[in-house]
C-alpha cells in the first residue's frame, strides 16, 4: 500500500464541521483539491486539540523567524461549511502535523482508527495547507466545538437542554453552593 491512500499536496479547501444537532453531534475533517474531496470521521477533542496545535505549531514558527511567512499567517474569509454530500472515507485515530519548510506549508497526516491488536494497517490521508489555510482551520474549529452544549463549570461535563447532575453539585442546584 502506498503511503497515503489520499494525498491532497495542496488542498484548495480544509475544514472542520458537523452534522447534527448538539450532543449527537458528528464531527468531520474534510479536504479538497480539485476534484477530489477527502472526509473523515473526527471526535470532538480531535478538532479541539487540532486547534491548538496548529496555534502552537505556527507560534514556534513565527517565534522562530519572526519575519517568516508563518508569522505574516492570517484568517482568511472563506465558506467553512461542510461541502456535501458528506461521505467519510475513515474513522480518525490519530493526528499529525509537520511543516514542508522548503514550501511554507503545513501537513496534517490523519491516520485511520484500527485494531492494533488484530495487525490491522489503517489508511492515511495526507492533507498539505498553507499557513493561511492553517489559521483559518484552527479558528474556525474552535468555534465548531465551542457551538456545542455549554459545559458545566464545576465538573466539565457537557449540559443537555433538561440540565445534568453534577457529582461536585451532590445533585443540589448552583444556587446551593
Amino acid at each position: 500500500m502506498a503511503p497515503y491512500e489520499y494525498d491532497l499536496d495542496p488542498v484548495t479547501f480544509l475544514t472542520v464541521g458537523t452534522v447534527g444537532p448538539p450532543g449527537q453531534r458528528t464531527f468531520y475533517l474534510q479536504g479538497s483539491q480539485s476534484r477530489t474531496t477527502v472526509t473523515v470521521i473526527i471526535e470532538k477533542e480531535h478538532a479541539a486539540a487540532l486547534a491548538v496545535s496548529i496555534d502552537r505549531l505556527l507560534g514556534a514558527l513565527a517565534e522562530r523567524d519572526p519575519r517568516g511567512s508563518a508569522a505574516d499567517a492570517e484568517e482568511l474569509s472563506v465558506n467553512m461549511d461542510l461541502l456535501t454530500p458528506v461521505r467519510p472515507a475513515f474513522r480518525c485515530g490519530q493526528i499529525g502535523l509537520g511543516v514542508d519548510e522548503d514550501r511554507d506549508m503545513v501537513v496534517l497526516v490523519v491516520e485511520e482508527q484500527v485494531d492494533e491488536d488484530a495487525g490491522d494497517e489503517g489508511r492515511k490521508a495526507r492533507f498539505v495547507a498553507t499557513f493561511d489555510q492553517m489559521v483559518t482551520l484552527s479558528r474556525h474549529a474552535l468555534d465548531v466545538v465551542n457551538a456545542g452544549r455549554p459545559t458545566c463549570e464545576l465538573c466539565g461535563q457537557p449540559i443537555g437542554p433538561d440540565g445534568h447532575f453534577c457529582a461536585r453539585r451532590n445533585g443540589h442546584p448552583p444556587s446551593d453552593l
